[in-house]
């Protein structure tokens, strides 16, 4: 009798690759995990319990095949796993990477509920796709009949480029258009290298440019080129531009020099790691050497901030959250290895202003107490009176999220219908705005969100323009 593949978790113990020591790693931006051994991913893939209904699949946005792609790894079946992978999810090896796993499929895994540990699903997957491109089982998109029908997208980040490959396999033209100088929108310029390095976006889109799709880089739309030129360009257009608008911080001082948003930081940081000269780095006005560092905020885009912060040589750096660490958005699994790099975290704290004439150098904290649970179900944040600090900062980076550009007056489209939060109004399974012919996707639509979201609204928007298309192809043959 063959011998069972699967169902080991009782035997063998959860294991993720191995970590580089904090010490080292907080030297240098390059990832801090080690790549599973051949061995390793299949003994760990082995521990799926392969049940009735994958809890993992289900908590995934893209329903990734994730039982059935674990079952081909540990049986050595890699380049099918992969295959099996690559059918729900453009981009497996970034989203290995990055996304937040403990929050979505781990966090969800029927062992991991019975005490057993997850299987280790991101790091798998990341695994199967980087053996992909070593072993040359990743090609480029070659549709078996091309159209004569183009599509036009606004934004070349993880949703425009998901949308640009699943057009491209139905054989539409395709042109995206980037107000960067490199595509990949914020896996390019908004995450570290130590989560994810950028040779493995390039290579991606190295991919897409070889199936076809045309990039034009240093485009804003709305200065460069309008948006009604684009419409008349294209059979349909995508709008895919995400959220870059910092949100603020009001109180006494905060126009003093030294308080920066979190996006100009991390943009500044990693064309400075891909070899740009950048101007604010070396004028040392977002170079964090030696200064006392406060990020502000507890989500993903904070933890980049502090780690960044804390590879760049600060003297200390220090993150300021308004609730405790139960309810803080970002993931505990980061949170953890900013802790081990010597963030310092102070939980309850939220900022009323800042000291310092026209340089900052402190941040005026309240301390807080969680209250009542508020709309979102999570307890609210209420002052402690008469608890106040001020906490020593050279240089505060406000990472409190993103809000939408006003798309309308900057494309001179009033309408463009968007909603009161200032996000395209459009249809949240196939991207349909109310103009004709234009979609939406991504954080444009949905508000700052993950990548993995906004992968799946580019497939989906892609999916249904095809059969857009189609049907206005088969109406014109009548």
């Amino acid at each position: 009798m063959a011998k069972q593949p699967m169902l080991k978790f009782v035997q063998v113990e959860r294991d993720m690759p191995e970590k580089r020591n904090s010490d080292t790693r907080r030297t240098d931006y390059n990832e801090i995990y080690a790549e599973f051994a051949k061995a390793k991913a299949e003994e760990q893939a082995s521990r799926c319990s392969q049940c009735g209904v994958p809890y993992c699949q289900t908590h995934c946005p893209l329903h990734n095949n994730i039982p059935d792609w674990l079952m081909l790894t540990a049986t050595g079946r890699l380049e099918e796993a992969y295959l099996t992978s690559q059918a729900t999810n453009t981009f497996p090896e970034i989203c290995g990477r990055i996304c937040p796993q403990d929050r979505l499929c781990e966090g969800n895994c029927v062992i991991e509920q019975s005490g057993h540990g997850t299987v280790t699903i991101g790091s798998v997957e990341k695994y199967i796709t980087d053996t992909a491109w070593e072993n040359g089982w990743v090609k480029p998109v070659v549709p078996a009949v091309e159209r004569s029908e183009s599509v036009g997208i606004i934004g070349a980040g993880p949703g425009g480029l998901a949308a640009a490959d699943r057009l491209r396999q139905a054989g539409i033209q395709v042109t995206v258009y980037d107000r960067h100088d490199r595509a990949g929108g914020l896996l390019t310029y908004g995450i570290p290298g130590f989560k994810l390095e950028k040779d493995v976006v390039m290579r991606r889109v190295e991919q897409l440019k070889a199936s076809g799709v045309e990039i034009v880089q240093n485009c804003n739309v709305g200065e460069d080129m309008s948006f009604d030129d684009l419409r008349s360009k294209h059979s349909a257009i995508i709008i895919a531009t995400g959220v870059y608008k910092s949100r603020d911080l009001a109180g006494p001082g905060a126009g003093n020099d030294g308080i920066v948003k979190a996006i100009d930081y991390l943009t500044c940081s990693n064309r400075r790691n891909m070899g740009d000269t950048v101007a604010e780095f070396d004028s040392g006005e977002l170079d964090a050497s030696g200064k006392k560092v406060v990020v502000i905020g507890g989500g993903d885009t904070a933890m980049d901030c502090v780690r960044t912060a804390i590879r760049q040589g600060a003297e200390s750096v220090k993150c300021l959250y308004r609730r405790d660490r139960a309810n803080m958005p970002g993931s505990q699994r980061e949170t953890q290895n900013a802790e081990e790099e010597g963030v310092i975290f102070e939980w309850l704290a939220a900022p009323k202003g800042f000291t310092g004439d026209s340089n900052v150098d402190g941040v005026m904290v309240q301390k807080m107490r969680l209250g009542q649970p508020d709309a979102s179900g999570r307890q609210s944040p209420e002052v402690i009176e008469g608890a106040d600090y001020v906490e020593p900062a050279d240089l505060v980076i406000k990472a409190l999220g993103f809000e939408p550009e006003d798309l309308p007056t900057l494309w001179n489209t009033d309408e463009l219908e968007v909603t009161r939060w200032g996000t395209v109004l459009a249809d949240f399974t196939t991207g349909k705005t109310k103009l004709d012919g234009v979609y939406a996707v991504g954080d444009i639509v949905r508000g700052a969100s993950l990548v993995v979201w906004a992968i799946k609204d580019g497939r989906d928007c892609a999916d249904a323009i095809i059969a857009d298309l189609n049907a206005s192809a088969s109406v014109a043959a009548e």
